[in-house]
């Protein structure tokens, strides 16, 4: 690894880190800040499939002694881990702001919840816990123990290149298995000082190695093939839908469970009943956070009648507000650059979409330029790509109302009343995230039981997660895995039933249990006629 001086601080040069060991073979790919594109953050080699093989087999072979490493040593490295993150928040947060483009604020949420989902983990090796069964046998007794599973592939995006490998990582490291990480080509840099992070924290050289690379046709899908070679045991995907279908696939004829954290449209609740101001706070966080670029982040505002044109009116005076810019040199922004150039122009299409569809633009004009300015914009807008904030006037059918869009656009649609909101809410293909506005419980219990998706939030944004909840979603949102908390271990291990026989001789069950044998009934009755 080596550094040279850049615009905003100092570019890192990298290879792929495998057993312990730097290997810069592939073609030199580069990472540039997204609002400043003359800011070189990061200079990495693609990794060809020899790489991803070699890779798996330095796993494979770490996995020998890690997985019979105590569980509690094991989360004795994530105690370390929790402490190294701490101390080095600060740098991981200004290389974020540079590398992905978040605002300061946003990157050092992103930085916590790797270090709460340590500390939470942290005490799980502690609590790995199996059980004790009854046998129904003399001299015998059942056991479940947590297994781990061994090599797990993984692929992350890049929006959150701390938090959301934190969720992956973590957990499968803790449970005894090692790993061959790809992430995001928007990321490198921070994946590769995560890496550096967990081996100073303790982690064997082996148990994690990370190789970079793109996806499509690239590296991504040669580790996915892997799985073909039997060189994976578990695959771990957060990303598309479409792509979270092909690794489906690829699991299933080889019998292997995926972890799957796709897209979503998740739709934002506003009840007649509601507080408005909250809501229309929860509304704007949730649509804009990250530029819309967060899986969580709202897609449809389903707004009740009787309300509809006064939060209208507050809703875009709020979004009308919004500051956006370059957070490297003004970090009070709302939002900054969209992380690459193929998110930019999947969201430019939606604007077709809109206008074949009859949508009505409230608000919204495309790209941010020299051309083009935003009137809050800070800093120079041609040296990144970045979006107006946009709002429409939809309805249910509408192709913006179904699909995911991943970038500053917001819809509102008029409903009438609790029925009806709630039938709008399902009217996608997903269901990872959704939030109702509400002061009547028995409308936020009805919200709650009928929504069709993995998270529910009441008077709160559809964006935010915490360490110890579960995060995951239903339909075109994922296969069921849940990430985080304690449910994710049931993703990173397999269940091993034991039982030990003392009796000294083959005892079958069923066959040789000694079953208790009824009396012969008495006829209650007829006793007491």
């Amino acid at each position: 690894m080596h550094s040279i001086r850049s615009k905003y601080g100092k570019a890192l040069e990298i290879g792929h880190w495998v057993a312990g060991e730097e290997h810069f073979e592939g073609p030199a790919q580069e990472r540039r800040n997204p609002a400043d594109h003359e800011d070189l953050v990061c200079r990495f080699p693609e990794a060809s499939k020899a790489t991803l093989r070699r890779a798996a087999q330095a796993a494979r072979k770490a996995f020998e002694e890690w997985s019979r490493t105590p569980a509690p040593v094991r989360g004795g490295v994530l105690l370390e881990l929790a402490r190294v993150l701490a101390r080095e928040k600060e740098t991981l947060v200004r290389l974020m702001v540079r590398e992905v483009g978040k605002t300061p604020k946003e990157a050092g949420g992103d930085v916590q919840e790797a270090i709460d989902t340590a500390v939470f983990f942290a005490s799980e090796g502690r609590r790995l816990y199996g059980q004790t069964v009854p046998s129904e046998m003399l001299y015998k007794e059942l056991f479940t123990f947590r297994r781990p599973i061994g090599v797990v592939g993984m692929i992350t995006a890049g929006n959150f290149p701390i938090a959301v490998p934190s969720w992956k990582l973590i957990p499968a490291v803790l449970a005894g298995n090692t790993v061959v990480w790809k992430p995001s080509e928007d990321s490198p840099g921070l994946s590769y000082v995560f890496v550096q992070l967990f081996e100073e924290a303790g982690l064997p050289p082996g148990v994690i190695n990370v190789v970079f690379g793109g996806g499509k046709s690239s590296t991504g899908q040669e580790l996915v093939e892997l799985m073909d070679e039997g060189l994976l045991n578990k695959f771990a995907f957060t990303g598309s839908t479409a792509v979270g279908r092909w690794i489906g696939e690829v699991a299933g004829r080889n019998l292997l469970r995926p972890t799957l954290e796709l897209g979503g449209k998740n739709p934002l609740v506003v009840l007649r009943d509601s507080d408005l101001e909250l809501a229309v706070e929860g509304a704007w966080w949730s649509a804009f956070a990250t530029g819309g670029q967060r899986c969580t982040s709202a897609g449809n505002i389903l707004v009740d009648a009787p309300i509809y044109g006064e939060f209208k009116k507050r809703f875009l005076e709020k979004v009308e507000a919004t500051v956006i810019g370059n957070p490297s040199e003004h970090p009070g922004v709302t939002y900054g650059p969209f992380i690459n150039a193929r998110l930019f122009e999947r969201w430019n299409e939606h604007y077709a979409w809109g206008e074949a569809d009859g949508a009505r633009l409230l608000l919204g004009k495309g790209r941010i330029m020299g051309s083009n300015l935003y009137p809050l914009f800070k800093g120079n807008p041609d040296a990144g790509i970045f979006g107006w904030p946009t709002v429409w006037e939809a309805r249910p059918g509408m192709r913006q109302f179904e699909q995911e869009i991943f970038g500053p656009t917001i819809n509102l649609v008029k409903v009438d009343g609790v029925e009806e909101a709630i039938q709008a809410a399902n009217a996608h293909p997903y269901g990872l995230s959704s939030a109702v506005y509400t002061n009547r419980r028995d409308w936020a219990y009805r919200f709650k039981t009928e929504i069709r998706a993995g998270m529910t939030s009441i008077n709160n944004s559809t964006v935010g997660a915490e360490a110890h909840l579960p995060f995951g979603g239903v339909r075109g949102s994922g296969n069921g895995a849940r990430e985080s908390g304690v449910w994710v271990l049931e993703e990173y291990t397999y269940w091993q039933a034991v039982n030990e026989d003392y009796s000294g001789k083959l005892q079958l069950a069923q066959m040789d249990t000694a079953y208790t044998q009824p009396k012969p009934r008495t006829d209650w009755g007829k006793l007491l006629e």
